[in-house]
């Protein structure tokens, strides 16, 4: 199978959250889990609205507003002509101002569970299936590492949640209170340890399914958010004899030609054309304007939909001379207009980038440029895992291990490739400023930033830090509430939804 389309699949019969919607009845006419998980053909179908639910969750506009626009990578286009409230509500996400009734919050948090609970209906089948052990166990690494993957975003940007693991059959069943964040872990690195068993080792050229080595990064990165960087070095480097490899060049990692590629490790799939497979992650970050055919290079225009995840000077300001990531990865639309209506005249580089005077510059994310035929209808990939991963995640587990020389061979592989010198650093604390560089202009606008901030302990200091740059960058514009980029604590996490927290009775995080 050259490419795995995503379809939304039996979505009466699968469980939508964690609320009501759990109970929803499906007509008798439907199929129903009686007459239903008895096939491979109808298990791998099954498998396809997994994989769909990945897409909602991890390649949404609440995923790139709460990974990346949430961090000191972007920042977003005012737009005064459109307060709806789901621009407010991305705007108040990006100024730590979200609240427990923000649909974007809300988003994130139900289609995660969608997922899961998609994935426990397969695992709960499978057994009772009679499928052969090799074509259950496939299908059970698969659901096990998606549900594991649902999960981990769950308790990174929540804190503990209720737990499901198995399918919601009625109301007693629907209504489960929050975990603990060790609970909801031994849950995901359980899962993981069951897929890594499960699945295949990779094939090339891959199909977008989750393989071995996914399962392994996914562990991994469980183990370096919870700072077991032996363990996590165990599976980094059993990553290693796989075939995976670093593209020769880092632009190409992005190209339409080299989707699944032997860089990549999981990717969320898309396909252009009129099956509704397609992406559009490329139009939300373009400029507000009425004409944005200069970077399209086909009629479109972008009077609403634009205006975030803009990339700031200070980010562009941050890649080292001559790191071919930065023009890889960015590029500036110049023109003239008034903000939420530029008048787009070139399409200028960043490196060495000085705005000519008179001259209006909106920094945008190239990484997702490429060519398509219609407006809003693209064929990127968005990706999860990279080898670049696995490299970084060695050199950042070898470092914490005190193995700084052994952290450079993973280290700088990623940096040569980007054209830059390899490092010969071996102060662990230097390395681990070094690192967080690397992985910041590595894995730009991948919706990493946000969590790797929380992880590593940096969070506040480095936004309430962005928020005095945000202010002081745009001294005179009246649309930053002086309450806005004030990071604590409790800001780390997410509220849960309000909803969830009426109808199941959970308690609250701290803070909201």
């Amino acid at each position: 199978m050259k490419k795995l389309l995503y379809l939304s699949f039996l979505t009466t019969l699968l469980l939508t959250g964690c609320s009501e919607e759990f109970l929803e009845r499906v007509p008798e006419s439907s199929v129903t889990s009686g007459n239903f998980y008895q096939t491979e053909v109808q298990f791998e179908q099954a498998m396809v609205g997994a994989y769909t639910a990945v897409r909602d969750a991890k390649g949404s506009i609440a995923a790139w507003s709460m990974g990346e626009m949430r961090s000191d990578n972007t920042h977003l286009e005012f737009n005064n002509t459109n307060r709806g409230p789901a621009y407010i509500e991305r705007e108040y996400t990006d100024f730590f101002l979200d609240d427990v009734t923000s649909t974007l919050v809300a988003d994130k948090y139900n289609q995660c569970y969608v997922g899961i609970a998609r994935t426990n209906s397969i695992i709960d089948y499978l057994p009772k299936s009679g499928l052969s052990q090799p074509v259950a166990d496939r299908l059970a690494g698969q659901a096990r590492f998606l549900r594991a993957l649902f999960y981990f975003d769950l308790v990174r940007y929540f804190g503990g949640v209720p737990l499901y693991l198995k399918a919601v059959s009625g109301a007693s069943d629907a209504y489960l209170p929050r975990s603990s964040v060790d609970e909801v872990y031994k849950v995901i690195v359980d899962d993981l340890k069951d897929a890594i068993a499960k699945l295949p080792v990779p094939v090339f050229p891959q199909t977008g399914r989750a393989t071995q080595a996914a399962a392994k990064m996914l562990l991994a990165d469980v183990y370096l958010t919870q700072k077991n960087f032996a363990l996590a070095e165990t599976e980094l480097k059993g990553i290693i004899p796989m075939g995976f490899a670093l593209l020769p060049d880092y632009a190409s990692v992005f190209s339409l030609s080299n989707k699944n590629s032997k860089e990549s490790l999981f990717e969320i799939q898309y396909q252009q054309g009129n099956q509704g497979q397609n992406s559009n992650f490329l139009y939300p970050f373009l400029p507000l304007a009425s004409d944005v055919s200069k970077i399209t290079s086909i009629t479109s225009q972008n009077r609403q939909g634009g205006g975030w995840n803009v990339p700031t000077f200070e980010m562009i300001g941050t890649y080292e001379p001559g790191d071919k990531r930065l023009d890889a990865s960015i590029a500036i639309a110049e023109g003239t207009g008034v903000v939420g209506d530029m008048a787009i005249e070139a399409i200028k580089s960043p490196v060495g980038y000085v705005k000519p005077t008179g001259k209006r510059a909106y920094p945008f994310i190239k990484k997702y440029l490429h060519a398509h035929s219609l407006e809003q209808n693209t064929d990127d990939n968005f990706p999860v895992y990279r080898y670049s991963d696995v490299l970084l995640g060695l050199a950042e587990a070898l470092n914490e291990q005190n193995k700084g020389a052994e952290a450079l061979t993973y280290l700088n592989p990623v940096r040569v490739r980007a054209g830059l010198a390899p490092s010969t650093q071996t102060s662990q604390a230097a390395l681990r400023d070094l690192i967080a560089h690397e992985r910041r202009v590595e894995f730009a606008f991948e919706n990493k930033r946000w969590l790797d901030l929380v992880r590593t302990g940096k969070a506040i200091e480095v936004m309430n830090k962005n928020g005095e740059y945000i202010k002081a960058f745009h001294a005179g514009e009246s649309y930053l509430p002086s309450t806005s980029y004030n990071v604590t604590p409790n800001r780390l996490l997410f509220p849960i939804p309000n909803r969830e927290i009426l109808i199941g009775k959970l308690q609250q995080n701290p803070g909201y």
